[in-house]
């Protein structure tokens, strides 16, 4: 997902002022689930070789 931004793309950009802080509440709650999961298989013999895969996973959910 390398996607280069063109010129083109960047001046159809617009920009917002966001409001002051105290306008946006008072409280914040954001449900964060991080999982990292990872498996190597080696034969365990002379002149192997070892693969591994690995997969990260962030979901937020904010209310």
């Amino acid at each position: 997902m390398n996607k280069k931004l063109t010129k083109v793309a960047l001046e159809l950009e617009e920009v917002q002022v966001l409001p002051e802080r105290e306008a946006l509440g008072s409280f914040n709650i954001a449900n964060i689930v991080a999982s990292n999961t990872a498996v190597a298989v080696n034969a365990a013999s002379h002149f192997s070789v070892a693969n591994a895969v690995a997969l990260q996973g962030i979901n937020v959910h904010q209310h």
